[in-house]
């Protein structure tokens, strides 16, 4: 039987998700769980895309193939329970035999936090970037809307990438203070994103922020595609993968 589960962790003291020769990784962890539910006998898993070291997860999403017929509550407890203190399991549910977390992915949400307080928090030294340089958060609204729409991304992708296409579609492109205006969050929602391309689109905003680039430098910055002609790859303890959407009937 195929399962599919909704997992969060806290990416600080993790090499990334997928397992790797040296470092701990979330793969790692969760596969050595579901090892010892299955009686020493292991169990790979699969998730809808790797996360960098120190990024973080509030939906990511796995399938894992499992025979025996546990009630689904029971088995999401389990997991919980016995997977590291930095990992949790949300949901756990039956799907076909034929569902792919990577491959049946319609959508995904990703949100960028950067603390702006001045002093920093040092509580938050893990879960936001800082940015303690001047910011005019409306040139960033200005700037954002030029993002929306099917683009040929390959300025906002690292170098590293074995991927060709670098055609992409953003649905959604946001910027959200918080409350006493010490943190802010960017919210990009699209059909996929490429490698360390949410990072590179918050460097690039915060470059416009600080006026370090032309509020209508977007359209120019994607028309060159030249990796150089963006911002910096901002820091990983903002990034979150938020939620993972798939087709009804995949």
């Amino acid at each position: 039987m195929r399962y599919k589960a909704i997992i969060a962790y806290d990416g600080t003291n993790f090499n990334g998700f997928q397992r790797q020769p040296n470092g701990r990784t979330v793969q790692e962890e969760f596969e050595k769980t579901l090892q010892k539910i299955n009686h020493g006998e292991p169990i790979m898993i699969h998730g809808s895309g790797r996360t960098d070291a120190g990024v973080h997860a509030l939906g990511q999403v796995i399938h894992f193939d499992y025979d025996d017929p546990r009630p689904l509550e029971k088995l999401r407890f389990a997991l919980d329970t016995q997977t590291p203190d930095d990992i949790a399991v949300r949901s756990v549910e039956r799907v076909a035999e034929d569902f792919h977390a990577r491959y049946h992915v319609v959508e995904k949400t990703y949100h960028y936090k950067v603390q702006i307080q001045k002093p920093r928090s040092p509580f938050r030294r893990y879960y936001a970037a800082y940015y303690p340089y001047p910011l005019d958060l409306e040139k960033i609204r200005q700037a954002l809307p030029a993002l929306l729409g099917t683009h040929d991304f390959t300025s906002f992708c690292a170098s590293g990438s074995s991927v060709e296409d670098k055609v992409r579609t953003i649905y959604q492109a946001d910027l959200e203070v918080n409350g006493d205006g010490t943190e802010l969050t960017f919210i990009f929602r699209g059909n996929g994103f490429l490698y360390k391309m949410i990072r590179i689109l918050a460097g690039t905003l915060l470059k416009i922020g600080n006026d370090r680039l032309a509020v209508d430098s977007i359209p120019v910055i994607i028309a060159k595609k030249d990796r150089n002609a963006a911002g910096p790859t901002a820091h990983p303890e903002g990034l979150y993968l938020a939620e993972v959407k798939y087709a009804e009937n995949p």
